[in-house]
């Protein structure tokens, strides 16, 4: 970290491919450090992107710990700064610091089973740890993946996901039917209900839109799981990465140092101001 700890370090973008197309496009970014020395992470934190010229935001950070050569991250075109990094290209330089937040506590997960739950740009920040989990196969029992996305052109990691299939159970689900999708048509928690996921000695872990995760919860709940057992992500309103501006405090929390990851046991016993 340098002296001045709001000032990010250089990368250049090596890698770019877009995920989703369209008015809510998703591209995914790979940087490396101009200097060669990136800093070490953990999964389920973030870091600061700056797009010079046009400002900064934090975005969770997509690849493994374990990757060392690069950081990977999935952006969505929302805003001024996340159509600007759509506007780059590769070799282009960005800013980037970081790392902030608290992680996933995937250690104590070791022999359990996973259930990965995701919804559109809300696989990115648990890939990291589906693809940690997966690197370290020998460490966990059972992993499964539930991922969807408005139409079939909406799912993001397309040949990752597949690339899965040999090592983790992957069910894929699309909100609305097109012709040519075999696969479940129906919301992603209803693709929970269906399959009915068992909670004996288990950890799910979920992420997208808030009302998907509302009620992924709910039917998890009703489907056996402990408060304790559920983890999610929260990532609205961080500015600054590093609880001095206050705009993302929840109850007495500060997201950006506190969170992002909670478990529900933890969540629910905070105000509904996320």
């Amino acid at each position: 970290m340098p002296d001045n700890i709001y000032l990010p370090e250089l990368a250049r973008i090596t890698y770019i491919k877009e995920e989703v197309p369209g008015e809510r496009a998703i591209k995914t970014f790979r940087v490396e450090p101009l200097n060669g020395d990136s800093f070490e992470h953990e999964c389920g934190q973030c870091a600061m992107l700056s797009a010079f010229g046009r400002g900064e935001m934090m975005i969770s950070i997509a690849s493994s710990p374990l990757v060392k050569e690069y950081k990977q991250f999935s952006i969505m075109r929302v805003g001024r700064v996340s159509a600007a990094f759509h506007d780059l290209a590769v070799g282009d330089v960005v800013g980037i610091r970081g790392p902030y937040g608290n992680s996933f506590p995937v250690d104590d997960w070791r022999g359990r089973n996973l259930y990965f739950i995701g919804g559109g740009c809300g696989l990115a920040p648990i890939w990291p740890v589906i693809t940690t989990a997966v690197a370290q196969r020998d460490n966990f029992k059972n992993i499964t993946v539930f991922y969807g996305g408005r139409s079939p052109r909406d799912i993001m990691y397309k040949a990752e996901l597949e690339k899965l299939r040999g090592v983790a159970d992957v069910h894929l689900s699309v909100d609305k039917a097109e012709d040519g999708w075999d696969a479940y048509c129906g919301f992603v928690p209803a693709n929970v209900m269906d399959k009915e996921p068992s909670s004996d000695n288990a950890i799910a872990i979920t992420c997208g839109p808030p009302i998907m995760i509302k009620y992924v919860i709910q039917n998890l709940s009703q489907l056996g799981f402990a408060d304790e057992q559920i983890y999610t992500t929260l990532e609205n309103k961080m500015k600054c990465g590093l609880g001095k501006c206050g705009r993302c405090n929840v109850g007495k929390d500060y997201v950006c140092v506190k969170g992002p990851v909670y478990s529900w046991a933890e969540l629910k016993n905070l105000p509904e101001e996320y």
